[in-house]
């Protein structure tokens, strides 16, 4: 089985982390997001995914440089143009000779989800595409999806009123797809497949759904990212796990770390306190200082206090000064 895992995006709400790393290499639990992605593909019988990219490939390369992720085969198609999820899926799938079912892999989820089962149950309708949906608490801020009893997706009904939704299953960015869908495709053009192509599959009952309970969570904003790394640490996945600090980090003995991953190189001096947080490599927090609910790349001044904020590898929060909330460097600043 192959596969084609979308990752054009800039990762632009996780800025400033994404200012000097690719969002699919941040580290969830030490290992790379997409390092992540691709072992439960794996797992699912995946044994060669392309990599559906907006930008150039050398951060993949650098870090990967026998050309495998996960034990998977890994390969490489660069858009000339953003071409949106259709569009890219297409340009993928082309650049990979991909002619038989495949599987289809939003870049921003992290998920337990057994892919062998999915590609079973679409194997099982006769579907020309099926899509792995996750049910929310409040459906209304999504795009709802309405099945028969059989899975076969009958509409899409996107944010409805709170109170009016037919189901809280919503669409959670895996796919097994058939050739034919390919063919949807116009080669070249920005096409988006959860608004134009989908729709057009549903309008030909050719569309199915597989609903589960698994692990989700899409990592595209910071506060998703922590929990991300959190969810590892509490030991809420399936198959992952690591050790909250990484080895290779330099804790000193009076520091207080709960709840928290400290990366390798990250450095925690005596008598701070991380509690909730990431340390990513290169992150700093000096004497006495507090972080908490945060993302750290940066510096933190001895007898700070750092809470629900995002430092990229050039944010710094000086000595003695009390921050809550804040990015820095600021991503919005010119």
């Amino acid at each position: 089985m192959r596969a084609v895992v979308l990752v054009g995006g800039f990762g632009t709400r996780l800025r400033p982390l994404t200012s000097s790393i690719p969002k699919p290499m941040l580290p969830v639990g030490h290992v790379p997001i997409i390092e992540r992605l691709v072992a439960n593909l794996a797992r699912g019988g995946v044994v060669e995914v392309t990599l559906a990219l907006g930008f150039k490939p050398e951060p993949f390369l650098e870090a990967f440089p026998d050309g495998h992720c996960a034990g998977v085969a890994l390969h490489y198609a660069v858009e000339p143009e953003p071409l949106d999820t259709a569009g890219a899926i297409r340009f993928a799938a082309d650049h990979a000779g991909i002619d038989d079912t495949f599987v289809v892999a939003n870049g921003d989820v992290l998920t337990d989800l057994d892919v062998s089962a999915m590609v079973a149950f679409h194997r099982s309708r006769h579907a020309e595409a099926t899509i792995h949906l996750i049910g929310v608490p409040d459906p209304s801020a999504f795009g709802v999806v309405a099945l028969d009893a059989d899975g076969r997706v009958e509409r899409f009904i996107e944010k409805p009123a709170p109170g009016t939704a037919p189901s809280n299953l919503i669409n959670a960015g895996t796919y097994v797809l058939e050739p034919s869908v390919l063919a949807r495709i116009p080669v070249g053009q920005k096409v988006s497949i959860e608004r134009a192509t989908f729709p057009a599959i549903v309008a030909d009952g050719g569309l199915f759904a597989m609903a589960t309970d698994d692990y989700w969570l899409d990592t595209g904003r910071p506060e998703y990212y922590l929990e991300a790394n959190i969810d590892i640490a509490a030991g809420r996945r399936r198959h992952d796990r690591c050790h909250p600090v990484h080895p290779d980090a330099l804790v000193s003995p009076d520091a207080v770390i709960t709840r928290s991953i400290v990366g390798p190189g990250a450095t925690v001096a005596a008598g701070a306190l991380v509690t909730d947080s990431v340390l990513l490599t290169g992150a700093s927090v000096d004497t006495d200082a507090v972080v908490a609910d945060s993302v750290v790349m940066g510096r933190v001044g001895a007898g700070a206090e750092v809470r629900h904020s995002v430092l990229g590898a050039d944010g710094v929060v000086a000595p003695g000064e009390h921050v809550d909330g804040v990015k820095r460097p600021d991503p919005d600043a010119s």
